[in-house]
């Protein structure tokens, strides 16, 4: 799909010197994800990886965890008066026997590019509903130096920001700092459910071994996304919420803020951070 970006005539002031001109600007259109035929939730997103999008944001809320629980995903035809496809509209079909968590009456939201579904109901239910407790089996553990690497790489990937300047982006990493996958999005949220569809459609969940560094701030959504993924590391460039980190410390994820040039915050799971000892000890 070609709408990642849009043209928009823009009137340009330059230290008095007025112009106009073309200008590049990120796309952004609602997106409704249904299950099974039923409407779920409604996301306003950048088009493109969609139905990777809607795996990822189904991971998220428990529906999906492997491959095998996906049958398929397909574009909704008529979703206008006269029958035209606008590709904004998807239905996610789940295999049989996949049972379906009791998310209607709680879930079935709209969500801005802004922010994605926060609140302590939330928190309850990643309590119950996390397939895959985070656990080091080999321990993993990360230097500083290399926390500090992941920013600047990110940025290297981020082909639409380049033109725009207004996408936020999401990168999967090893633990030995080999960029795996990037995506960019209007929201946050919506850059993290694409990277977590896209492993799930490969067979690579849980993401164990993996770190998820997100531009901006770290929310409770996407703490939790990360949880529900099998993801040990989050970090940010910018600041976390008080209910990432209290959900954080809950689940034993890493969860590291202001990550900027070499310095950045820890504020859980600090025993994955692989200190010098004179460091640690100062």
């Amino acid at each position: 799909m070609g709408r990642v970006t849009e043209r928009r005539k823009v009137l340009r002031i330059r230290d008095g010197v007025v112009s106009s001109r073309p200008d590049t600007l990120v796309a952004e259109e609602p997106l409704e994800i249904r299950l099974n035929g039923k409407p779920l939730a409604i996301t306003m997103r950048t088009p493109g990886d969609d139905f990777a999008l809607a795996a990822g944001f189904l991971v998220s809320e428990g529906v999906l965890g492997e491959q095998d629980d996906l049958q398929n995903i397909v574009y909704c035809a008529g979703a206008t008066a006269d029958g035209s496809n606008t590709y904004n509209i998807v239905d996610v079909k789940t295999a049989p026997g996949v049972v379906i968590p009791d998310i209607t009456l709680e879930r079935n939201v709209y969500t801005t590019s802004s922010c994605g579904l926060c609140g302590k109901a939330s928190l309850d239910a990643v309590r119950t509903t996390a397939r895959w407790p985070i656990a080091d089996t080999p321990p993993v553990r990360v230097t500083p130096e290399l926390l500090a690497s992941l920013p600047d790489r990110l940025r290297a990937a981020q082909r639409v920001f380049d033109r725009t300047g207004g996408l936020h982006a999401a990168a999967l990493f090893t633990e030995d700092g080999e960029l795996l996958d990037v995506r960019e999005d209007v929201g946050r949220h919506n850059a993290v459910d694409k990277l977590v569809g896209r492993a799930l459609q490969n067979g690579d969940l849980p993401l164990s071994r993996t770190i998820l560094l997100v531009s901006g701030r770290a929310s409770f959504e996407l703490a939790q996304k990360a949880v529900m993924a099998g993801l040990p590391v989050l970090a940010a460039v910018s600041a976390p919420s008080s209910l990432a980190v209290d959900l954080a410390a809950e689940t034993g994820l890493t969860l590291v803020g202001f990550l900027r040039g070499g310095s950045m915050n820890v504020y859980a799971g600090e025993d994955r951070i692989a200190l010098r000892a004179a460091a640690a000890q100062g």
